[in-house]
Order: C-alpha cells, then sequence, then structure tokens
C-alpha cells in the first residue's frame, strides 16, 4: 500500500482508517453498555467492571499470536473477519438474560478485536510510509470509532433498551462486506514488485521494547479505569441522568481523538518521546481535576483534559515500537494495541471492587500514580529511528554516521 520510498499512500489509508472506526465502535461501545446493565439488570460495580475483563481477556492472550502469524505469512482476510466477530459479540450481549451469555458475548467481540489489529496495522503502518502523522490517521479512526461508542450506544439502548444490542452489528456487516469486496478486487490486481516491506538492515530493539510495551500498560489500566467509571463516576457524585453521564464518556473519548492526531504532528516535528512525555504531564493535572471536581461542568472540564492526555501518545507509541522493532512489524503491533486494549480491561475490575467498597472517588483517586510512572519511564526510551522531517533529509545524507550513532 505504499512505494518503496515509503510514500503516504491515502486511499489505502482512508479505507484502513474508515474500518478502523467501525471496529473500534465496538470496544466504545462496552463502557457505554456498563451505566445500563447497572441500572436495567441491577448488576454491582464490580460485575460491570467484569464485563469490561471480558472484553479484553481473550486479546490480552491472543493479540500478540495474532501478530506474529502476520508477520509469518499475509492473512488479509483477518481484517473483515475481525471486524465482523467484534460487531456480532455487542450484537449478541443483550439478547440472553444471564450475567455470563453477556460475559461470553462481550468476550467473543474482544477475540475480533484481537484480530482485526495486527493486520490493520500492519497494512497502515506500509500505506504511512515514513509518517507518525500518517500512522495517527489510522490510529485517529479507532479513537473516533471509541468515541463514537457511546453515540450509537446510548440513543439504541434508550429506545429498546439492553435487548436492543442486535442493531449494534449492523455497522460491522457492512464494513465487512465492503473490506472483502475491495480485497477481492485488489487480488485480481497485478502486484508491484517490491512493495513497501522489505527487509530491513536493523536490528530489534527489544530492551528499549520492554520499557515501551511497560508504557503501553500504564496508559492502558489509566485508559480503562477511567473509561469504564467516568459515567457512573457523574451520575452517582453529581445526581445526573444517564445521558449526562454518557455525555462525560462521549466527550472523554472525542477530545481523545484529537488529542490522537495532535500527537502524531507533534511526533513529526517534535519526536516520538517528547509527544509521549507532554501527553503523561497533560494527564496528570486532568486526574487531579476530576477526583477533585465540584461540579459537573468541572468534571467535564477534566474529561477534556484527560483525554487530550491519555491519548496524545497512543499512535506514537505504536508507531515507536515498529521502529524498535523494524524486523517484527505484525508483532510490535500485536503487542502494543494488544497491551493497549487488554492489559488495562484485565485490571479494571479491581478498581470496580474498589467503588464498591469504599466509593467511585476512592476508586478514580487509585489511578493517580500512574500517570507519574509513566513520566518516569519515558526517561528510559531512547528516540525512535525516524523523527523529524529535517532530521530524515539529514540521515539521507549520511548514512555511515546515522548507522553508528544506533549501533
Amino acid at each position: 500500500m505504499s512505494d518503496s520510498r515509503g510514500v503516504l499512500d491515502r486511499r489505502g489509508l482512508g479505507v484502513l482508517t474508515a474500518s478502523h472506526v467501525v471496529d473500534d465502535l465496538y470496544q466504545g461501545a462496552v463502557p457505554a453498555l456498563l451505566p445500563f446493565l447497572v441500572l436495567e439488570r441491577g448488576y454491582t460495580y464490580a460485575a460491570a467492571t467484569g464485563i469490561t475483563l471480558a472484553a479484553t481477556v481473550l486479546s490480552s492472550v491472543v493479540q500478540p499470536a495474532f501478530g506474529v502469524l502476520v508477520d509469518r505469512r499475509p492473512l488479509p482476510w483477518l481484517t473483515p473477519v475481525g471486524l465482523l466477530v467484534a460487531g456480532v459479540g455487542i450484537g449478541l450481549a443483550g439478547v440472553g438474560g444471564s450475567y455470563w451469555w453477556t460475559w461470553a458475548a462481550v468476550a467473543l467481540s474482544g477475540l475480533g478485536v484481537a484480530a482485526y489489529h495486527p493486520a490493520a496495522a500492519r497494512a497502515a503502518r506500509a500505506a504511512a510510509g515514513a509518517s507518525a502523522q500518517g500512522m495517527s490517521w489510522f490510529a485517529v479512526g479507532g479513537n473516533a470509532g471509541l468515541a463514537l461508542g457511546p453515540v450509537v450506544v446510548t440513543p439504541v439502548l434508550l429506545a429498546y433498551g439492553v435487548a436492543g444490542t442486535p442493531l449494534l452489528a449492523l455497522p460491522a456487516l457492512v464494513m465487512a462486506a465492503v473490506l472483502l469486496a475491495l480485497g477481492r478486487r485488489a487480488r485480481s490486481r497485478p502486484r508491484p514488485a517490491g512493495g513497501g516491506g522489505g527487509a530491513s538492515l536493523r536490528d530489534d530493539d527489544w530492551r528499549s521494547f520492554g520499557w515501551l510495551a511497560g508504557l503501553v500498560v500504564i496508559r492502558s489500566v489509566l485508559y480503562f479505569g477511567v473509561s469504564s467509571l467516568v459515567a457512573l463516576y457523574v451520575i452517582d457524585r453529581f445526581g445526573v441522568t444517564a445521558s449526562a453521564g454518557s455525555a462525560a464518556l462521549t466527550t472523554f473519548l472525542a477530545v481523545g481523538a484529537l488529542g490522537t492526531f495532535a500527537g502524531g504532528w507533534l511526533a513529526d516535528r517534535w519526536g516520538r518521546v517528547p509527544a509521549i512525555r507532554l501527553g503523561y504531564a497533560v494527564a496528570v493535572p486532568g486526574l487531579v481535576l476530576l477526583v477533585a471536581a465540584p461540579s459537573w461542568p468541572v468534571a467535564l472540564a477534566a474529561a477534556v483534559l484527560l483525554g487530550v492526555g491519555l491519548y496524545l501518545p497512543f499512535s506514537v507509541q505504536t508507531t515507536l515500537g515498529q521502529e524498535y522493532l523494524p524486523n517484527r512489524i505484525g508483532t510490535a503491533s500485536g503487542v502494543t494495541l494488544g497491551l493497549a486494549v487488554s492489559a488495562g480491561g484485565a485490571a479494571t475490575p479491581l478498581f470496580g471492587l474498589l467503588a464498591d467498597a469504599h466509593g467511585l472517588v476512592w476508586s478514580l483517586a487509585a489511578l493517580l500514580p500512574l500517570p507519574l510512572l509513566a513520566l518516569l519511564i519515558t526517561l528510559r526510551l531512547p528516540p525512535g529511528l525516524v523523527s523529524t522531517p529535517a532530521r530524515r533529509d539529514e540521515r539521507r545524507e549520511s548514512p555511515p554516521e546515522h548507522a553508528s550513532r544506533h549501533r
């Protein structure tokens, strides 16, 4: 999807971005479902956050494995099939009345998400070339999908209740059909020799990738902790309606989409690590303000800061991971994206238990040390092998010096 020089393929990236919108809509649907499950079925906070665990437990194990697979052989069908399974799982979530039916259906959706991301992220990396901003468009598609989750789920469930979830599968059915049709058309055309994924002459930097993986875990815990609890927190603390609680979640996710694009733009100009570091620096006052918010409008302002802070590093961390492992792009994508959508979900039930025992304020306050820890870890990260456009020009002019700097 890109030429041998890594030039941006706008059409290919646009299709992948659109599919990412639909796929991650189903991740955004999960936290949006929780207030309705609590109010309609009487779930405890621990049970509700257990649904978040269901969406992520399979992804935590399977998604890195899918990444290894796509490094070994092309699996283009994983993108539409994973997307379809993600939508069908959410569609089935409200059909059965038992807790375990809902848990299993949401887990099936998580398996679809795990299948989709590594193959799609590898293709997006090829389409984006060397640009972090190009890759951020793909990530923004996911963020837009996450933000659309509450926007799509809330009116459907307000109208039909939890039993209306089958309607939520329709976008996945349509987009999967589009991807399959485009895939057949692409396979029928002759492929140019060389492609954009030639062998790398650089070694994989597993040590730096390990530090980055730890950072991704922390961001994931922060994201899932906030996204799973912020709507319930606003409803409980300020006595507002479920729609107002969903508005706080939507604000967090929608602003996050802008933060993701800004992160790619800043990474191309300042470098990967400074852009990541800025995000966590912004998240600190945002989380403090949310915990101490005296009113619903102040909580919304805190959601804006958190959205910017937690999403600035999102696409940049994935791009940086691909640069640390240049010979294993699928593995890097599977691990970074897999941890991003799974590690936090696995920890979220602990915050639900804390909320049941001591209240939602204490549960959110328990997240406060994490952005500070993330800032410390960024001090261990070397810069990516591709940074600003000016530096890329310098490297092309003097390859021996560049090679010696990174050995």
